[in-house]
């Protein structure tokens, strides 16, 4: 298929993550469960930079073109010279680091953690943690728009902050209108609202605007869902990934698929033919040609499915005019 390739070199175990620079659309990150943060550059399909963990990664992010950070399970928070290849330790989390978002107006990383904190860093500064902040329960996901963070939370429970005024505490308390565990979330380009994603099939659209009209824009539905011989299928919705420049969305599921939503309309535009494996993390790039998909086993049929798991893979499809918004007449 022209519109898609694979890159070589890929992680030798589970992808945790997948995501494209900030300024470089070709430039694109890879976290693994192979312990290793491995950088692309996605049009010339070659591997620029690995850089090694003592455990399992399951973040990183691009600072700017040169620089990222990492955490993982080995609860260190590193930033990552993308061209030296040289590793600076800016501290610790208590417990494993889930999840991470650079503030490029703020210039700080935020790293939220299974230690039930959020933690600020300047990179730059003598003393690299800024700030630490209580969070009632363990973060599993987070994504950041302007300055609106939102941040996933086990017990279904979100935060939402304004990253200029965190020491107030977060300026939203909510529970996901979801039934079960958050597994994916993403804010809306436009800074209106996020999605999120559980572990049962479904995806949720909400809005930060807390007044009763905003409120009542607020809808979820049923997704990665397959009926096999009259039997009900359900999968996790792993990863979702807002269009930059359309506002559309993807997700991506356990099912090995990944479709695209225009979530105005409340219409699936695309769903794309299926991957060998679950779909663990996608992204698009900052102009928005590009969807990279991170394809590997993801442990929903535990120590059995592992004995047939095929390797993992790093897609990037070529995206055309499936992602973008069509008049409600175009349907």
């Amino acid at each position: 298929m022209s519109d898609q390739f694979e890159l070589s070199s890929p992680p030798f175990d589970g992808i945790t993550l997948v995501r494209f620079s900030p300024s470089n659309p070709s430039h694109l990150l890879v976290s693994s469960w192979d312990t290793t943060v491995r950088l692309y550059d996605v049009d010339a399909n070659e591997q620029k930079a690995k850089f090694d963990h003592r455990a399992a990664v399951l973040t990183c992010c691009f600072a700017d073109s040169s620089r990222a950070f990492s955490g993982g399970l080995d609860t260190s928070v590193r930033e990552l010279d993308l061209n030296t290849e040289k590793v600076n330790h800016l501290g610790q989390h208590a417990d494993s680091i889930s999840t991470s978002n650079y503030s490029r107006d703020l210039n700080v990383l935020i790293t939220g953690s299974w230690d039930r904190t959020l933690k600020i860093w300047d990179s730059r500064a003598p003393t690299p943690q800024q700030s630490s902040h209580d969070l009632p329960e363990r973060a599993y996901h987070m994504d950041l728009v302007n300055n609106t963070l939102v941040v996933a939370m086990a017990s279904r429970l979100f935060n939402i902050y304004d990253i200029r005024k965190m020491e107030g505490g977060p300026a939203q308390q909510r529970e996901s209108s979801l039934k079960f565990m958050t597994r994916s979330v993403a804010c809306m380009p436009d800074g209106q609202g996020y999605a999120c994603g559980s572990v049962e099939g479904r995806i949720a659209v909400e809005f930060f605007d807390t007044s009763a009209e905003a409120q009542e824009r607020k809808y979820a539905f049923k997704c990665h869902r397959q009926t096999i011989d009259d039997v009900d299928h359900v999968w996790p919705v792993n990863s979702l990934a807002f269009h930059p420049v359309y506002n559309t969305f993807a997700s991506a599921g356990s099912d090995g698929t990944v479709s695209i939503w225009d979530h105005k309309l409340k219409k699936r535009l695309r769903q794309y033919p299926k991957y060998h494996s679950a779909v663990s993390s996608i992204a698009f790039n900052t102009d928005g040609t590009k969807l990279a998909a991170g394809v590997c086993y993801t442990w929903d049929e535990g120590e059995e499915g592992a004995k047939t798991a095929e390797r993992p893979s790093v897609f990037i499809r070529k995206v055309g005019d499936e992602v973008k918004v069509r008049s409600k007449r175009d349907g």
